[in-house]
């Protein structure tokens, strides 16, 4: 009887961890097939509305091409060229130039995890209605975001990330996806644009 009994328990076991495996492996396959989709070679843009307790909720434009964006809202104009960003306060009529590394880029731009899924996270994935939910956890050592959900649509566009930084949530819907030929000109700051604004490096 003890030997039918730890049989049961061994297969129990197994089953979970190939069931497991399984849904690490769908998971992985629909933020690949997303990750093709929005790292278009010629680029992509789309609306976004972020939200989250310290901000309220901003509405704006993102394009993206490869690892560079260029995030537009009411309160700020942000550029990015894949290692130098410039980010323009209207308020103040100021543009901080920084260097910003991964976890600094996710909080303007909501189409980091498709480089962020590929090492130091477990992924796992439900259904939502015809969508996928891939919840993304960081290992080990992995503290920077340590949770991030990303909500896929049938044809593998994303339609929200919900990232978690410092505690707080923050939560970016996406509309109005679609591929652009996009010039790499529109991701750097041209300061004859903006001639009367201060520049303060912060590199």
């Amino acid at each position: 009887m003890l030997k039918k009994v730890l049989l049961l328990m061994c297969l129990s076991i197994f089953a979970f961890s190939a069931s497991k495996a399984q849904t690490d492996k769908e998971a992985r396959q629909v933020l690949d097939k997303t990750a093709a989709i929005v790292g278009n070679k010629g680029g992509a843009q789309a609306s976004f509305k972020l939200s989250n307790g310290k901000l309220g909720a901003i509405n704006g434009t993102i394009s993206i091409k490869g690892n560079k964006f260029y995030a537009r809202t009411a309160k700020a104009t942000v550029w990015f060229n894949g290692k130098t960003q410039w980010s323009y306060m209207p308020s103040t009529n100021e543009v901080n130039v920084s260097t910003p590394n991964e976890i600094q880029q996710a909080a303007m731009n909501p189409y980091t995890f498709i480089n962020m899924y590929k090492s130091g996270y477990k992924l796992s994935m439900n259904k939502v209605g015809s969508d996928y939910q891939v919840h993304l956890e960081a290992e080990k050592g992995n503290k920077g975001i340590p949770e991030i959900y990303v909500l896929v649509d049938a044809s593998y566009k994303p339609k929200q990330v919900k990232m978690k930084r410092g505690g707080e949530w923050t939560t970016i819907t996406i509309s109005n996806f679609q591929h652009k030929k996009l010039s790499d000109n529109l991701f750097s700051f041209n300061s004859k644009d903006f001639p009367t604004a201060e520049v303060i490096d912060l590199r």
